[in-house]
């Protein structure tokens, strides 16, 4: 039975990816900065910081596979002052020292979830792919840049292996911040002005990334790879307000407002990154995960979105 350390498994993949694996043949661990009281055997780690100071000895003991989802993520309006800085402490230093612990353990595998952000923030014409070049501007997008190349290095320097995922935005039960705003606006029946959107982007369930990280744990051909992971099924945002609006079984209330006025209103405002979010595409070429790995996603777009719904519906409830 290997034994796998989940980090960050009080975050929102964390916990999912925590509960995907229990009931299969390994024995784990998982580490946050908050007791979870898990009651099903699985042991628990409470680490403080993630910088290259954290001490992960109790954590690593026996461990056979590390999969990192610890990261400090990206935050709108960060008010952080050197917020590269910060990202840097704990995405590429932290992840990397504990990588370093990790190999001197005896790990063999070590899954690290990185973000599409080191590919960029826009596409045109072509999906982005694992293989492409681009050195990030966006201080999350260079800390996950440099902690991958960090990895890169000291796989080949230790003999670890190393898996590096790039997920473009995630969304499932229990998701937060802009795609939880648009949620609650389309289940209010507010009017939006975005029924006139023709963009394409790529998103992944979250049922389906907690898939492809398990599928990658053991699969001998994920070593040393990079892999982007999306469901395959690209949408524009007004196709997407559409199909949130039916997991609530409701209408969606889109006007057909011209991109060009939205996007320049909202650089008078100084919310030219929204719109860029909103308006731009972002797509992702996942084939290597399907043809490499022979993984196929679990649940389709549809679904995710119902069952997140479902929650949203409940949590309010509660």
């Amino acid at each position: 039975m290997s034994k796998v350390l989940v980090t960050g498994a009080s975050g929102f993949v964390g916990s999912s990816l925590l509960g995907g694996l229990q009931g299969l043949n390994y024995e784990l661990v998982a580490t946050s900065r908050k007791p979870l009281h898990y009651t099903a055997g699985i042991r628990e780690v409470l680490v403080n910081a993630i910088d290259a100071k954290t001490d992960w000895a109790d954590a690593l003991l026996g461990c056979d596979i590390v999969i990192h989802c610890a990261a400090r993520v990206h935050i709108m309006n960060d008010d952080v002052s050197d917020s590269l800085s910060a990202f840097r402490e704990v995405n590429a230093a932290g992840a990397l020292e504990l990588a370093r612990q990790a190999a001197d353990a005896g790990v063999k595998r070590f899954v690290f979830l990185s973000s599409i952000k080191v590919n960029g923030e826009l596409t045109e014409g072509e999906p982005f792919a694992p293989e492409d070049k681009f050195i990030p501007t966006d201080p999350y997008g260079l800390s996950k840049y440099e902690a991958e190349q960090g990895l890169l290095a000291l796989a080949k320097e230790t003999g670890m292996e190393v898996v590096i995922i790039r997920p473009p935005l995630v969304y499932g039960p229990g998701v937060r911040a802009n795609f939880a705003s648009m949620m609650k606006w389309v289940n209010k029946g507010v009017p939006l002005p975005l029924g006139a959107v023709h963009n394409q982007r790529s998103l992944v369930a979250l049922d389906n990334l907690v898939s492809f990280i398990i599928h990658c744990i053991d699969h001998p051909k994920a070593a040393s790879e990079v892999f982007m992971i999306s469901d395959g099924e690209d949408v524009s945002t007004t196709e997407l307000l559409k199909k949130v609006a039916k997991a609530f079984d409701k209408r969606a209330f889109l006007l057909p407002i011209p991109v060009s006025w939205m996007t320049f209103a909202a650089k008078l405002i100084g919310n030219a990154d929204v719109a860029s979010r909103l308006f731009g595409s972002l797509q992702v070429d996942s084939s290597k995960a399907r043809e490499l790995l022979g993984w196929e996603p679990v649940i389709t777009m549809d679904e995710q979105l119902k069952k997140t719904a479902e929650a949203y519906l409940n949590e309010k409830t509660v």
